[in-house]
């Protein structure tokens, strides 16, 4: 049953009470080769220099470059016998690098140069990728391979990282409800796109007074509650997070998503209520507890998916006052075809599509040839 649509708030007003309401998490220090795909939460400077001293960029016979003036093929010159391999810093006295290809150590034990070099060549001078102090990574950025490569030049073992946020997802259950909860694995597989853990997955009676003690307990950093949100006599969602600390948004003009709820309980723990429709817990997720949960975790708080602009194959129809999902086919030659609706289909229309276009609640939809934002499904 839907919420009537008076007095549902605008999907821009359950936005900014996220981002009033919701910071970022602290920090906890992860070893290096787990910290990749996690948000960086302090900069990173280099404690000294880097490369620390010149060192050679491949293998071969370290040089006095001067020594080597005059030198080709006509004109070979017999230097020191010096080898050196790649990285290694170079020995004293020496300030280029001669090819292993280049030079022909002779029975002397010396090295045969055919061809001069000026200092430098072939050698990582000291502080030419990072002076010390300089300033490596910034934080907030999300960690990827580069980034644990540089660190680890650096001689780090550990970074600090912003700690993925703990979720407790709650189910409201009665006894007329099927066995079947496809909202809660659903779920949990989105926690751990945005790099949140599920820390308690659990069914909870729908009776107000369980729902209010159960989003009274502790342990989490924000709290997913799951169906009982809408008008009907036994939906109690709404009204136990009342009891349980704030609700602060009930109904927002989102379509398949109306009858969503944002607050939080006594301790300040944000609380997330989403429709126990399986389409419409999906896009409470997406546009709202996604949102959240990607805050938390000092990650963009932005949809997860790429966008392009593509071109409509037929008319996107919308009802002004909503934002509606709107499930795409995307097509050759960057064309974008609307396919049935989430109120015809429900969750299948997620799964035929291979994106979706977000119909603001100022437009009554898009012409067919209208050029519009697809967001893409990744998996696709």
């Amino acid at each position: 049953m839907r919420l009537s649509m008076v007095g549902l708030s605008s999907v821009d007003t359950a936005l900014t009470w996220i981002d009033t309401a919701i910071r970022r998490l602290g920090e906890e220090d992860a070893p290096l080769r787990e910290a990749m795909g996690r948000v960086l939460a302090e900069d990173i400077r280099a404690e000294w220099p880097i490369p620390t001293q010149d060192s050679a960029v491949l293998d071969g016979f370290a040089v006095s470059a001067h020594e080597t003036l005059g030198a080709s093929a006509y004109n070979p010159l017999s230097l020191p016998l010096i080898e050196v391999a790649a990285g290694a810093a170079l020995p004293a006295g020496t300030n280029a690098v001669v090819p292993l290809e280049h030079g022909e150590p002779d029975e002397a034990g010396r090295v045969v140069v055919v061809e001069a070099l000026a200092p430098g060549d072939n050698v990582d001078r000291q502080s030419t990728v990072a002076a010390a102090g300089a300033l490596l990574i910034s934080a907030g950025t999300l960690l990827g391979p580069r980034h644990i490569g540089i660190c680890a030049a650096t001689g780090l073992t550990q970074l600090p990282v912003v700690r993925r946020p703990r979720v407790r997802v709650m189910v409201a259950r009665t006894t007329r409800s099927s066995t079947v909860d496809s909202n809660g694995p659903m779920l949990c597989g989105l926690v751990e796109r945005d790099r949140g853990t599920v820390s308690q997955y659990i069914a909870v009676d729908r009776r107000r007074s369980a729902l209010a003690e159960a989003l009274a307990t502790g342990g989490s950093d924000i709290v997913l509650l799951v169906g009982g949100t809408g008008p009907g006599h036994d939906d109690q969602a709404a009204p136990a997070l009342a009891a349980a600390g704030e609700l602060a948004i009930h109904g927002v003009a989102l379509r398949p998503a109306e009858t969503v709820g944002l607050g939080r309980n006594a301790s300040g723990v944000p609380v997330v209520l989403l429709p126990g429709s399986p389409a419409a817990c999906l896009w409470s997720y997406e546009l709202f507890a996604g949102r959240a949960i990607r805050r938390l975790g000092g990650r963009n708080p932005e949809l997860p998916h790429r966008s392009f602009m593509m071109t409509t194959t037929r008319k996107i129809v919308s009802l002004i006052g909503m934002t509606e999902i709107c499930p795409v086919r995307c097509r050759l030659a960057g064309t974008a075809e609307p396919i049935a609706s989430f109120a015809e289909i429900g969750l299948m229309a997620a799964v035929n599509a291979d994106g979706f276009v977000i119909v603001p609640e100022t437009s009554e939809g898009y012409p067919s040839g209208a050029s519009v934002n697809v967001y893409r499904y990744d998996d696709r």
